[in-house]
């Protein structure tokens, strides 16, 4: 079934506004209802807990000895409410976060059409690039609000067990609270902008499959495919064109002195591989037949 989206425009009824159909609000609401978000809301925001209480079995690395001779964040995890927050993204950066950004992205257009729902919205009528554009902005927004949980709750939950305090740089020095907080901030958008790769990936295998779990699968996949190129340093300067190459490059804003060299060019490399993905999900999808 192919849906011509020009034929609301040859003979529209009274009132009828393109850019008034699926509106955000109610794409965002219903989006919101939805089990697998609530589920994923609560694994997010039970993970700074858990990681809080396996501290408490266990002690920090620095009250064990077996740091090791790789120093890291979760070094001085238990020093202040700010450490652990930093923490948390850093356990999750490299996949936990994967996951809700490919589930949001991916599950979107899909899922209408597995439901065979897909076919009736755009004969709503609801122009293709506008139902597209209405799902997308609610994906990365609910993607983004699953970033900021995590710190945030992570920030809640450190500072109650572990008080309010400066930043302890695992390499030496500190950053008081208020600094700390600007520079988390600035994490948290890079790790925003580093999941865009994901993001689309997820976006564009959606709109090319009528199964959610082969779009999120997919996406999860090549992230992961991306990780262990990364990891083959035969490569050499060709790891410079991955995103997964850049994705701990945040860790520049926790030292003394912000560095954003690393973060540019791992924002440029990121931005640059979606928007091809979101532009061809939207070319893609605007010849594709509908039929379910």
């Amino acid at each position: 079934m192919h849906v011509d989206d020009a034929a609301p425009a040859r003979a529209t009824a009274p009132g009828y506004r393109a850019r008034g159909t699926l509106p955000v609000r109610v794409e965002l609401v219903r989006q919101l209802k939805r089990r697998r978000t609530l589920v994923m809301g609560a694994v997010l925001g039970l993970l700074p807990f858990v990681l809080a209480v396996a501290f408490a079995i266990g002690g920090s690395p620095d009250e064990r000895g077996d740091a090791g001779d790789r120093i890291s964040l979760m070094d001085t995890a238990t020093a202040s409410g700010a450490n652990f927050a930093a923490t948390c993204l850093f356990v999750s950066a490299g996949f936990l976060l994967v996951i809700p950004v490919a589930l949001f992205c991916g599950d979107t257009v899909a899922s209408e059409a597995g439901w065979s729902s897909l076919r009736y919205l755009l004969a709503a009528p609801v122009p293709r690039a506008r139902l597209l554009w209405s799902k997308l902005v609610v994906a990365l927004g609910m993607s983004l609000a699953a970033i900021v949980l995590l710190p945030v709750v992570g920030l809640l939950v450190g500072t109650v067990v572990y008080g309010w305090g400066p930043l302890e740089i695992p390499t030496g020095g500190t950053l008081d609270a208020g600094t700390a907080a600007q520079r988390l901030v600035i994490v948290i958008a890079y790790v925003f902008v580093s999941q865009l790769v994901t993001a689309g990936l997820a976006f564009w295998l959606s709109t090319r499959t009528d199964a959610p779990l082969g779009a999120v699968g997919g996406a999860v996949g090549l992230t992961i495919v991306g990780n262990v190129l990364d990891a083959v340093t035969a490569l050499g300067d060709w790891r410079d064109f991955l995103p997964a190459h850049w994705q701990f490059a945040w860790a520049d804003a926790v030292q003394p002195r912000l560095e954003w060299g690393g973060m540019i060019q791992g924002a440029a490399v990121s931005i640059t591989y979606a928007v091809v993905l979101f532009a061809l999900a939207f070319r893609g999808f605007g010849r594709k037949d509908i039929v379910s």
